[in-house]
């Protein structure tokens, strides 16, 4: 019999080893996290489009097991193309399943607006043309990037959280209302709140504003002490 309060299906790239274990670290154990890999070979377009495609099938696996909600784990694989293909991600899940569904990019968006956020600085390990993507998909939504550093490479979860916090702080200025580290691969949930308190502003992550917008969706309005800011004041 389940126990757990909460059932969340996450999809997640295959090669992706952070938002699992972020995810379970956070809800443990109230919740139950469970999860479906997408085959990725390589960090582009193509490789996205194509993942795209298979949400559905793998959405429909994760909805056997019961989970109440459903997220696409995959942040670039949702502003890749612009804004709108995060929603028709959505609509894959939702569609395929009944159940409701989240696209990580969405996430960070609608986190960025409940918090009233219209100037961020960012970090990532992305390369040079994916976050120019980014910067894109954000300035659709009325969000400014005053500043941007990627670490541009694929191997998105080989950066040490200390590695990862000292970019944080180093994109951060001072007109920028928040810190966002943008990727689900790349690893924050241990930093998260001392940068905070470091910096005085929150720092949303791809995997905690996924998080936080399937709880949200669900009626859960509870705030967790490691997942930052985002759940206390949103």
């Amino acid at each position: 019999m389940d126990t757990w309060e909460r059932k969340l299906g996450l999809i997640v790239p295959s090669w992706n080893t952070v938002n699992e274990y972020e995810f379970q670290q956070v809800v443990s154990p109230i919740m139950s996290v469970h999860s479906t890999r997408i085959k990725i070979t390589a960090d582009d377009e193509e490789n996205y489009a194509w993942m795209e495609t298979q949400v559905p099938a793998a959405a429909q696996l994760l909805a056997q097991a019961g989970v109440q909600v459903i997220c696409y784990g995959c942040l670039a694989g949702g502003f890749v193309q612009g804004p709108g293909h995060d929603q028709r991600i959505i609509e894959h899940i939702e569609t395929a399943t009944g159940v409701r569904g989240v696209a990580a990019a969405a996430a960070v968006v609608a986190a960025l607006q409940a918090l009233n956020v219209t100037k961020i600085s960012v970090a990532s390990p992305y390369a040079p043309w994916l976050n120019e993507k980014l910067r894109q998909y954000l300035n659709a939504f009325g969000v400014e990037v005053l500043a941007l550093k990627g670490l541009g490479t694929v191997a998105h979860a080989s950066f040490t959280p200390e590695q990862n916090a000292a970019l944080a702080s180093e994109v951060d200025r001072p007109d920028a209302q928040a810190i966002l580290m943008a990727c689900s691969n790349f690893r924050t949930l241990e930093f998260i709140a001392p940068v905070e308190k470091t910096l005085g502003k929150p720092v949303i992550t791809s995997n905690m504003a996924s998080l936080w917008h399937m709880l949200r969706l669900l009626g859960d309005r509870r705030s967790f002490a490691k997942a930052g800011r985002l759940f206390h004041e949103a």
